[in-house]
């Protein structure tokens, strides 16, 4: 489920015409939500999007190339976010922390965006076609992050398998993490889910020895 949520530094400073087309950008992705989960996706085009969003279907076309683009919420920044917080983090952390750290602010950002997601989350389990879509956002989002773990560590990540094996696990326990929130109807929060997926990695991944234990939880 990574590389489906539009994230802005919290030290880059925006200005006026960048937040404008981030508010255009929500707009859109709203809309479409809204629409494709009233009427199913068939029945939507990108002009009832531009309409719903007050804007010209031309204004779409430079945010998203089709209506299915504008449901996932993928946005080019989002992958180069999960580069910077390998990038950045650190030196002393290990590769796994920092991940975890990196992804908990996604996920922070996911669940204050709680509503939407829960729509957006029904819309893909109403519209399985678009589930290709997340696959591929997917894996670039897990290229990206081994990319970032490989220079980070100073390899060759076509060499060493160890940023990409890295960067899969974290994606898988993401991944685990929104399924859990999505089924759980975000009773929980999706970092503190995030940080129990975390936590049995670095653990080892022990069975638990009781059945209805949710495994080491993450100390306040």
């Amino acid at each position: 489920m990574l590389g489906v949520v539009t994230i802005v530094s919290s030290g880059r400073e925006l200005g006026r015409r960048d937040r404008k087309k981030l508010e255009t950008r929500a707009a859109l992705e709203r809309a479409a939500l809204e629409l494709v989960a009233e009427r199913g996706l068939a029945g939507v085009t990108v002009e009832d999007i531009s309409e719903a969003a007050d804007v010209s279907s031309r204004t779409f076309f430079n945010y998203f190339s089709c209506k299915e683009e504008a449901l996932t919420g993928k946005s080019p920044m989002s992958d180069a976010y999960v580069g910077e917080a390998v990038s950045s983090a650190p030196s002393e952390l290990p590769v796994l922390e920092v991940l975890r750290r990196g992804l908990r602010e996604v996920a922070d950002h996911i669940q204050a965006g709680r509503e939407q997601w829960m729509l957006r989350l029904r819309v893909f389990e109403q519209n399985p076609s678009l589930l290709s879509r997340l696959v591929v956002n997917g894996a670039e989002t897990e290229r990206v992050m081994a990319d970032a773990v490989a220079r980070r560590i100073g390899v060759d990540p076509v060499a060493n398998g160890y940023p990409v094996l890295v960067a899969a696990v974290a994606s898988a326990a993401f991944r685990v993490a929104m399924m859990r929130w999505s089924v759980q109807s975000a009773r929980r929060e999706l970092g503190d889910l995030l940080d129990e997926a975390f936590d049995h990695l670095a653990a080892g991944l022990p069975g638990p020895a009781d059945p209805s234990d949710p495994g080491p939880l993450r100390s306040a």
